[in-house]
């Protein structure tokens, strides 16, 4: 798809956001467990000067609607269980995503397994997404990243990286477990995490300069 670029600005995967998630391992355990998928291409319009989060905009490829970022939101319910892409509820079909290296790693040696149901699978699926996708509210009025809520963002973060990376997995490959360990891995993600809050509050919150109110 060709976009208006003097309109929008295009995200593909070259954007460190999109890298990230396509380079960060630990981003694989949102992407299968959890479902959260980022788009391939996604746009920001340039002709407003509002935050960054509420520019956002996800193509679909297939009917050419522009969605809101925000509706897949986790404020809107409908950040997880996307396990098959974002679904377009306008046209029914699935916009495309990326794919993390180390999900694409784990589905290709699982896929003996799990490619025999995969179409029976995304079928189910589908079937459910139009009663999801019924009562679509966006809340205009809330900002995710207003005061002190990247604080709550980025130690949630944290905390879930904490016990996956120094409970559940010192556990599945038999690793030792020690206070010594556990101390080191709560300042370690701590920091981590309010790094991740901040940076996410400085980044969506950018307000942009409309070229149409300058010119």
């Amino acid at each position: 798809m060709k976009y208006d670029k003097d309109k929008f600005k295009v995200y593909t995967w070259k954007h460190w956001m999109k890298l990230h998630w396509i380079l960060n391992p630990a981003l694989a355990i949102n992407e299968l467990i959890l479902g959260q998928k980022v788009p391939k291409v996604s746009l920001e319009d340039k002709t407003t000067t509002k935050p960054r989060f509420e520019r956002s905009i996800i193509p679909c490829p297939h009917c050419n609607t522009h969605h809101d970022g925000r509706a897949w939101s986790t404020e809107n319910g409908r950040a997880f269980k996307n396990w098959f892409g974002l679904y377009c509820s306008n046209c029914g079909h699935t916009i495309p995503c990326l794919t993390n290296g180390l999900s694409f790693v784990l589905l290709a040696i699982t896929f003996p397994i799990w490619g025999w149901f995969r179409q029976s699978l995304k079928a189910r699926w589908l079937k459910k997404q139009p009663k999801r996708y019924e009562k679509l509210d966006i809340d205009f009025s809330s900002n995710p990243y207003d005061n002190k809520s990247w604080l709550a963002s980025g130690l949630s973060w944290s905390a879930f990286m904490f016990v996956l990376m120094e409970v559940i997995f010192p556990l599945l490959t038999y690793q030792q477990i020690t206070l010594k360990r556990l101390s080191l891995g709560i300042v370690i993600w701590s920091i981590g995490g309010l790094a991740f809050g901040y940076t996410m509050k400085i980044f969506m919150n950018k307000t942009g300069t409309s070229k149409r109110e300058n010119s």
